[in-house]
């Protein structure tokens, strides 16, 4: 019998993740299944021929796409030229849509099934992509309810699959065995800072974290202070951060963990991202901060079409947890919201019981159910040989 083919393509770690899942799952129904693209070594483990480093596509920013401009367009050509080829049954782009829907879109036109998992935030922001999103992929996996909801509004094939961190995170309460783990008494209450992984987000949001860390000690003065660093550049920048503020602070900077540290606390301030999932699929109160540069702000302020940026309000569909924009992201507005969310208990209680039911809506054990709409876009029996 011939291999199945899979054409497949993730441009950074998160795809790494999402892509070795969905392999590992294909691979259960079609142990000889082929896979081909580019893939990081997650992927590479479970089997897949990665055609170029994953990291070649693994550009943030402007300035940085455009200095490797010519060398992406190569490579983009040479996917395309590789896939006619090779005939793949179906091509999957893993997030990365600037680079994969291209191609998506190309092989599709030549008659080959394409399917996009992780969707742009087209929902937020330039809603007319959806347009070209719907020429360039026979199905897009999304991983919240409400995308799936855009897509169905605008006619494309779309499946919900859950989000696997929902998958690996239990429903039961790890605060014990975190603060056992990090070595943290029991009997005072912990504040988790997360600055953001990125040293730019951590410019801009250390110097008013440690300021609400500072008002909250005062308000509350047993309170300590875990700081998560993403890497040891970021470690480097929080700890000058802190050297620079001079404030005698109980800070404890760990190195990564920053779930354990999340599940170890009882409150956390933290930068937009997915760490905001994270933060509700442990069960914690949180507020949650961004700080744009002005002219990014001014350009996104008139673009966004989203009243939330956090993921726990986006998934609720209305404010769940407090967010912080701009100027607003100072001590004398984040240090009352998280004391409130600190000291209010019949409000924990009813937000944990909301972050519960999002779990539960989450939890589909996304990477099986990716895999079956794969084999079913691609054609063929959802079944092991």
């Amino acid at each position: 019998m011939t291999a199945l083919r899979i054409g497949i393509i993730a441009g950074e770690a998160s795809g790494d993740i999402l892509g070795a899942d969905l392999i590992r799952a294909i691979k259960s129904r079609y142990p000889n299944a082929e896979f081909e693209g580019v893939g990081g070594p997650l992927m590479i483990e479970q089997g897949c021929r990665s055609l170029c480093e994953m990291d070649r596509l693994s550009v943030m920013g402007i300035v940085e796409p455009l200095k490797r401009l010519p060398e992406l367009l190569r490579l983009r050509r040479f996917l395309k030229s590789h896939f006619l080829s090779w005939q793949p049954a179906i091509v999957i782009g893993i997030d990365s849509p600037d680079f994969t829907l291209n191609i998506e879109r190309y092989v599709r036109e030549r008659g080959i099934k394409t399917l996009h998992y992780v969707s742009p935030s087209v929902w937020a922001w330039r809603q007319g992509r959806v347009k070209g999103i719907a020429k360039s992929v026979d199905h897009m996996l999304t991983l919240f309810p409400f995308e799936e909801r855009f897509y169905q509004e605008h006619g494309v094939p779309v499946t919900c699959v859950g989000h696997p961190l929902a998958d690996q995170i239990p429903l039961t309460d790890q605060r014990s065995s975190a603060r056992a783990e990090l070595d943290v008494e029991d009997g005072h209450p912990v504040l988790a800072i997360l600055p953001g992984s990125r040293s730019g987000e951590v410019a801009q949001l250390i110097r008013p974290f440690l300021e609400t860390a500072q008002w909250l000690r005062r308000a509350q003065p047993n309170i300590e202070f875990l700081i998560p660093a993403a890497n040891a550049e970021r470690k480097i920048q929080i700890l000058q951060a802190i050297g620079a503020f001079s404030q005698d602070l109980p800070v404890r900077v760990v190195s990564g963990q920053s779930r354990t540290v999340m599940a170890a606390s009882d409150v956390v301030l933290m930068a937009s991202g997915t760490t905001s999932l994270e933060a509700l699929l442990l069960q914690r109160p949180m507020v949650v901060a961004y700080r744009f540069g002005k002219w990014s702000y001014k350009l996104l302020s008139r673009l966004v079409k989203t009243p939330f940026f956090s993921l726990p309000n986006l998934l609720a569909q209305r404010a769940l947890v407090p967010e912080v924009l701009q100027d607003e992201v100072r001590a004398e507005v984040m240090g009352p919201l998280l004391l409130e969310q600190l000291n209010n208990a019949n409000h924990r209680e009813s937000l944990i019981n909301e972050f519960q039911c999002i779990h539960r809506q989450l939890a589909q054990a996304a990477s099986e159910r990716a895999a079956d709409v794969v084999l079913a876009c691609a054609g063929v029996s959802n079944a092991s040989d």
